[in-house]
């Protein structure tokens, strides 16, 4: 039987642009309620402000994404292209090139000279992509695949608050929205670094230590500067 390997390196596209989305729609949406909460306003006040919230951060999230990884994608079709032009025009200064890469890697002059060789024999700029430029299919960018995740994820994490303040006392609304919101940051640390080989105690103390602080920072905003809606 053939051996076949699958590694986590093949889920950073969208894992990355998936955990991103998530935590900034609960960490966003839930600091954004405290504020709003701590600075007295009515549940339907903070309701609304949440749903704003969700809905401006998923659009922003999915333009953000997809231009930020869409230059990434003009850096490598740039780069490519240069390749491919010097592999055109100066293809012995590019077989040394590469037959310097694999020498510092550990090999022989002589076996680094053959292996670059047959390399770009059967794939030039494969070879150069892939040992030069440090370029991978499983890595390349995708910018809808990362904009799609990010405002998915975005949503799905900015409505858990939401639907916490609805089920919520008001007269409690920011302690349980930020209870509720902290587990939440913690369940989705955890699952994130699990799914990418990390421990998960790692994972989800970070992100329950920079949503703490972000939702402690509205609140005191919002009792410092806000005032009673009638």
């Amino acid at each position: 039987m053939r051996h076949r390997e699958r590694h986590r390196t093949e889920r950073i596209g969208w894992l990355r642009a998936a955990v991103l989305g998530a935590n900034d729609g609960i960490v966003s949406t839930a600091s954004l309620v405290v504020g709003i909460a701590a600075a007295h306003a009515g549940q339907k006040e903070i309701l609304l402000a949440g749903i704003a919230g969700l809905v401006a951060g998923a659009l922003s999230m999915a333009a953000g994404e997809y231009v930020s990884v869409s230059s990434q994608g003009d850096t490598e079709k740039a780069s490519l292209a240069l390749e491919r032009t010097e592999l055109a025009t100066q293809p012995i200064a590019e077989e040394d090139e590469l037959a310097a890469i694999y020498e510092r890697r550990g090999l022989e002059s002589s076996l680094a000279r053959s292996v670059a060789q047959q390399l770009m024999e059967h794939d030039a700029l494969g070879a150069h992509a892939r040992d030069e430029l440090g370029l991978s299919d499983e890595l390349a960018a995708r910018p809808l695949q990362a904009a799609l995740a990010s405002a998915a994820t975005f949503a799905v994490g900015a409505a858990l608050p939401i639907v916490t303040v609805i089920l919520s006392p008001s007269a409690h609304v920011s302690i349980i929205v930020a209870a509720v919101s902290l587990v939440c940051l913690a369940a989705l640390g955890a699952l994130a670094a699990r799914v990418g080989g990390a421990s998960s105690w790692i994972g989800a103390g970070r992100v329950v230590l920079w949503g703490a602080l972000a939702m402690a920072a509205t609140a005191g905003v919002g009792a410092l500067f806000g005032t009673t809606v009638s």
